[in-house]
């Protein structure tokens, strides 16, 4: 019975479980699942456990994550990101680079964040998004986040341009969403990476479209 982990190379549309489901397919077997999801919209490394190695799940969801993040400055949703309903932010003044840097600094270390109302946190027993989906308004509580690294890799208004390693339990969605904020220009995501979760990288991950049945076998680490 195969049993062990498959780093994958997740594209931008599918969700975490469409890759999930792909990965059953090719192994013929059902206990298989991931170790931390990945937005639909979001791209990069998303971590398929396989047969024993299931029960190692918490294991890894407890690891530091790496991402590349773009925002798109001057815009705000519902959702945090560019998939949800858009407003566009009437009154601003262009932040210059400088004062990027200065509100990034207020983000490192440990932080309380609150969750994307369109997230998968349970709130009395309901997801947030289900009941965001229903207009109903639900409270979700900060909770404490460790961002180790956050630093500028492009900006040019409106785009901007972060690399971003943190704590599990960490909502890049949310950190775009108040960086935005503090600048007073509101901010989504447009673009979402994961490089690496804890030593597993990007770089070592496999896209599904290269996986099949006859050699899934080759992409399973132990």
């Amino acid at each position: 019975m195969l049993s062990g982990l498959i780093l994958i190379n997740k594209p931008s549309g599918p969700t975490s479980h469409d890759v999930v489901d792909e990965v059953r397919l090719s192994a013929k077997m059902q206990q298989v699942g991931h170790a931390g999801t990945l937005d639909p919209l979001a791209e990069g490394l998303l971590i398929v456990l396989v047969g024993e190695w299931t029960k190692k799940s918490m294991q890894f969801m407890k690891l530091p994550k790496e991402y590349t993040a773009t925002l798109r400055l001057g815009l705000e949703s519902d959702t945090c990101d560019i998939d949800g309903s858009i407003q566009e932010k009437k009154e601003f003044a262009i932040p210059p680079r400088e004062d990027v840097e200065s509100v990034l600094e207020k983000f490192r270390g440990k932080i309380k964040q609150i969750p994307p109302k369109f997230s998968a946190i349970k709130v009395k027993g309901v997801r947030a998004y289900e009941a965001a989906r229903r207009n109903e308004e639900i409270e979700l509580e900060a909770r404490e986040v460790t961002i180790n690294s956050l630093d500028v890799v492009w900006y040019r208004f409106p785009i901007l341009t972060i690399s971003v390693s943190s704590s599990s339990g960490t909502y890049i969605r949310a950190l775009a969403r108040d960086i935005g904020w503090e600048l007073g220009t509101g901010a989504v995501i447009s673009h979402l990476r994961r490089e690496a979760i804890g030593e597993y990288n990007l770089r070592d991950a496999v896209k599904m479209r290269d996986i099949n049945s006859k050699n899934i076998e080759n992409f399973i680490k132990i």
